[in-house]
C-alpha cells in the first residue's frame, strides 16, 4: 500500500515544514511495525519549494490471516485454504493503511505541532496521491465523499482489469489524486475515515469504540457531509445500533454547528435576527457574557454549570485561569459525550485536565459531588422541568449543594411577542414546560431566597424593551452569613421536614 502527501513553499514558508507537521525527519527514513506488517516513511523530496512524504505499507499476508477471525474454520479450526493467504489487500488502500496513518501520523491526525504551531493551523497547497484505492461505488462516488470536504481537484482514473483486454473492463479499484488548500490534520482525517469506507469493509472487529473513533476524526466536517449516514453505515460495517447511536450524536452536532440554530438556543427556537444588515448578536452569546462577568465579580474561583448540555460554557471558563475548577452536571450522557470532544479532554495536558471535571446526574436528587463551590449556574433549565419537580432541584441546589453564588437565567415570557415567527400562545421550544413573566420570576426568586438564607438580585440580559422586558431574565443568588443561614434556610427547612413526620406519625397512629 503507498500514499503520498506533497505541498509546495517558498524560503520565507518552506514546503519542508511538513516535515515539521508530520513529526517525520525529511533526512531520513523510518519503519514502524504495525500488527500486520511495517510501516516506511520516508521524503522523495524535501525543499523549500516542495516537498513530498510517502507512506509505504508492507503487509505480511500471514499474520493478516492469523490475527484476523479469518483465519479460523468452522468450529474455531485453523482453515488451511489457500485463498486466506491471497488476497488484494497487501496491494490496495484499505482500512489497514488508515491505522497506519493514525499510528504512524498520531500527533499530525491531532493537528499537534508545538516547532511550527501556526503552520498546524493553517491551510497548506496539498496534493495527496493513491495509486491503488478500492472503491465500491466507482468514481462517481469517490467525487462525492471527497468534493464536499474542500478539495478543488479530484481526478479519479479507473483502473483496467488487464490492459491486455479492454474488453474485460474496468476493476473495482482507482487511482485518486486530490489537490486543495486544507489544514494537514484535516486531510488526515478525510483519509483516515473515508478510506474504509471506499473499500467498504474493515479488516478488524468493529466495536463500540469505533463510535467515537469516528465522531473524533469526523469533528467539524462529517455531521454536515451530505454522504453522513452512508459514510456512518460503512465505516461501522453496517453495524445498525452502532450507526444509529453515531447518527444521533452527528445530529446533536449539527444543531450546534447550524448557523440558524445555536444548541444553546435550542431552548429559544426562534428567529431573533433583528432588522438591520449587520448580524446581531446571538441572544446565546450576550446571555454567556453576562454569567461571565457575574462570576467575576463574585469573585469565584470554582464553578458548577448545572445542566451544562454539550460543554459551551465550561469551554469558556477553562479560558480563564483564574478558575481553578469547573464542573459540568448533566443528566444526558451524549450531551457529556459531546462536550468531552469539545472540550478536547482526550488532549488535555495533566495540569489543564485536573481542573474540569464532567459529571451525569440530575438536578433533582442531592449529590456530595457538588457540595464546597463558589457558585453555580443554572442558564436555562428550570423551564424544563416540570413545576412539581422544582422544589427537588430547589432544595439539591439551595439547600444541599449551597454554593456562595448561584445564577439562573430562563427566558422572559413577555418578550415572545417580539418574534414574528413564534406563534401566539406557543413557548419558546416544544421542551420548556413553562415560561414566566418577571413578576412570576421574581416572585419564584424571592422565595428561594428567604428559603434558604439567600440574597436575590435581578438583570436583564439582551435589549431591555420598554414595554415587555428582555428576553432572558438572569437571578444572582448571593448566599447570607451564615446565621442568616440557620435561621432562614437549614433551620427551617428541618422543621418542615419535623412536622412532616409528625403528621405522618399521627396518621400512622389512628
Amino acid at each position: 500500500m503507498f500514499l503520498t502527501i506533497s505541498t509546495t513553499g517558498s524560503p520565507e514558508r518552506p514546503a519542508a515544514d511538513l516535515g515539521f507537521l508530520l513529526h517525520k525527519h525529511p533526512g531520513r527514513a523510518q519503519s514502524f511495525s504495525t500488527a500486520h506488517g511495517t510501516a516506511h516513511v520516508f521524503y522523495p523530496e524535501a525543499s523549500d519549494e516542495r516537498c513530498t512524504a510517502a507512506l509505504l505499507l508492507e503487509i505480511d499476508p500471514v499474520a493478516l490471516v492469523r490475527r484476523s477471525k479469518g483465519g479460523k474454520g468452522r468450529g474455531g479450526a485453523p482453515d488451511a485454504a489457500l485463498a486466506q493467504y491471497v488476497n488484494d489487500r497487501p496491494y490496495a488502500a484499505s482500512s489497514l493503511l488508515a491505522v497506519a496513518l493514525s499510528t504512524v501520523f498520531k500527533s499530525a491526525l491531532r493537528g499537534v505541532c508545538q516547532a511550527r504551531p501556526e503552520r498546524a493551523s493553517a491551510p497548506l497547497p496539498l496534493r495527496v496521491e493513491i495509486p491503488v484505492l478500492p472503491a465500491r461505488g466507482g468514481a462517481e462516488l469517490v467525487r462525492a465523499l471527497f468534493a464536499p470536504l474542500g478539495w478543488t481537484g479530484i481526478d479519479v482514473r479507473p483502473i483496467a482489469l488487464d490492459e491486455r483486454f479492454p474488453g474485460w473492463g474496468d476493476s473495482r479499484y482507482v487511482r485518486l489524486v486530490l489537490d486543495g488548500e486544507l489544514r494537514l490534520a484535516d486531510a488526515l482525517n478525510h483519509l483516515y475515515v473515508l478510506l474504509p469506507v471506499l473499500d467498504d469493509a474493515k479488516h478488524y472487529w468493529v466495536a463500540p469504540d469505533e463510535v467515537d473513533k469516528l465522531l473524533r476524526a469526523g469533528d467539524g466536517w462529517l455531521a454536515a457531509h451530505p454522504e453522513q449516514k452512508l459514510i456512518t453505515s460503512r465505516y461501522l460495517s453496517r453495524r445498525w445500533g452502532l450507526t444509529r447511536q453515531a447518527m444521533e450524536q452527528l445530529e446533536l452536532v449539527r444543531l450546534a454547528e447550524s448557523d440558524d440554530l445555536a444548541v444553546e438556543d435550542v431552548d429559544n427556537a426562534v428567529d431573533e435576527t433583528a432588522d438591520t444588515e449587520e448580524r446581531p448578536v446571538p441572544l446565546a452569546v450576550r446571555r454567556r457574557e453576562a454569567i461571565l462577568a457575574v462570576l467575576r465579580e463574585s469573585g469565584a474561583r470554582s464553578v458548577l454549570d448545572l445542566g451544562c448540555g454539550q460543554g459551551q460554557l465550561v469551554q469558556e471558563l477553562l479560558k480563564d485561569p483564574s478558575y481553578t475548577t469547573v464542573t459540568g452536571l448533566d443528566v444526558s450522557v451524549r450531551a457529556l459525550t459531546i462536550a468531552a470532544r469539545r472540550l478536547k479532554l482526550d488532549r488535555m495536558g495533566e495540569r489543564q485536565a485536573a481542573r474540569v471535571r464532567l459529571l451525569q446526574g440530575s438536578l433533582t436528587y442531592t449529590d456530595k459531588r457538588l457540595t464546597g463551590q463558589d457558585a453555580a449556574v443554572l442558564s436555562e433549565v428550570i423551564e424544563h422541568l416540570d413545576a412539581e419537580r422544582l422544589p427537588a432541584l430547589e432544595y439539591a441546589v439551595f439547600g444541599s449543594a449551597r454554593p456562595g453564588t448561584v445564577i439562573v437565567t430562563t427566558p422572559n415570557v413577555e418578550y415572545n411577542v417580539r418574534w414574528e415567527t413564534l406563534p401566539a400562545g406557543h413557548v419558546r421550544h416544544s421542551d420548556h414546560r413553562f415560561e414566566w413573566n418577571r413578576a412570576e420570576f421574581r416572585e419564584w426568586a424571592e422565595r428561594v431566597a428567604a428559603r434558604h438564607g439567600y440574597r436575590v438580585g435581578f438583570r436583564p440580559v439582551g435589549p431591555d424593551d420598554p414595554e415587555v422586558g428582555p428576553p432572558t431574565q438572569l437571578a444572582v443568588f448571593t448566599r447570607g452569613t451564615d446565621s442568616a443561614d440557620g435561621a432562614d434556610g437549614t433551620a427551617a427547612n428541618d422543621k418542615d421536614r419535623t412536622v412532616t413526620t409528625q403528621a405522618t406519625q399521627e396518621g400512622a397512629a389512628a
